[in-house]
């Protein structure tokens, strides 16, 4: 630790909790939270990771994570409040991985651009928005994306087209030991009344459906294609089931909420819960779409 803290010239903190950087207010410690203070301290922590083999982890803002109450032997990087510089040229747009989802859709709006104004509300950065192809109401954050900057444990930058990643259903192929530094994005200019019209139908959809006032990490699965998943865990008579201070939304049963003391494990039990009520009442295996940290698979099957 001392060694890497030498190295670090952003920000590290050690033993950190994770509760203090998930949307779920959950999570244990890890030995290193950093945020590097610009491309250069990344590469350089990047290279120390990968030569002494620590386990690292990229995050955004951590709300679609839930990390286990025993926590993370390693490093955990971040880009939110050090790579947040946002550029428009026109219609086209450059934005670093540590920009606010809410703050980009924003000034596309006030410049009259249309395409991410449905994901308006969506808590996360912008990496961890394209790591997990974020969308709501119709629109995905890959529709207008242009290339993606990545840089790799060693240091190495690449850049790829839309055409070198596997974009589907909050889904995208971008590797687990690639940083997300920067995307490109081609909007379209429109008539700002439309796009008001369809941020207010996205605004109102997301305060009507979801639980905003109490701590989540958003869907905790993915909807199949058959039915939405808070739909099944509802049919399956869960709506409202309580494992500590956790509990499946009575608002909306794909929301699983933390009312202020729950833990992992509280979660983790309540998702084993709900896949094995759809499972046996639909014969419908339900994917996970919070990313999670420090738990074994079968902790959550």
């Amino acid at each position: 630790m001392i060694e890497l803290r030498s190295i670090v010239k952003g920000t590290l903190l050690e033993d950190e909790p994770m509760a203090r950087h998930t949307s779920y207010g959950i999570g244990g410690p890890v030995s290193a939270f950093i945020t590097p203070k610009d491309r250069n301290d990344l590469a350089r922590i990047l290279m120390f990771a990968n030569q002494n083999e620590i386990e690292t982890h990229f995050i955004g803002s951590g709300s679609n994570l839930l990390v286990s109450d025993s926590g993370i032997n390693g490093i955990v990087l971040t880009p939110a409040k050090a790579l947040t510089q946002l550029e428009f040229n026109g219609s086209h747009v450059i934005a670093e991985s540590g920009v606010m989802l809410g703050r980009l859709v924003k000034e596309c709006i006030k410049r009259n651009l249309t395409g991410v104004e449905s994901l308006i509300g969506v808590p996360g950065t912008l990496g961890g928005a394209l790591v997990m192809n974020a969308g709501a109401f119709g629109g995905e954050i890959s529709n207008y994306l242009k290339s993606v900057d990545m840089m790799n444990m060693k240091g190495i930058i690449s850049t790829y087209s839309p055409k070198d990643i596997d974009f589907s259903y909050r889904f995208s192929s971008i590797k687990s030991d690639e940083f997300v530094l920067q995307a490109q994005f081609e909007l379209i200019e429109e008539n700002p009344d439309i796009i008001q019209e369809k941020r207010m139908k996205a605004s109102k959809g997301r305060k009507t459906n979801q639980p905003l006032r109490f701590r989540s990490a958003g869907s905790v699965f993915k909807n199949p294609d058959e039915y939405a998943a808070g739909y099944l865990i509802d049919q399956a008579g869960l709506k409202g089931t309580k494992i500590g201070d956790a509990e499946i939304s009575h608002h909306h049963a794909n929301f699983f909420v933390n009312h202020g003391k729950a833990n992992a494990s509280d979660i983790a039990q309540l998702i084993r819960m709900a896949r094995k009520s759809v499972f046996e009442k639909f014969g419908i295996k339900l994917e996970l779409e919070v990313k999670t940290i420090g738990f074994d698979p079968r902790e959550l099957e």
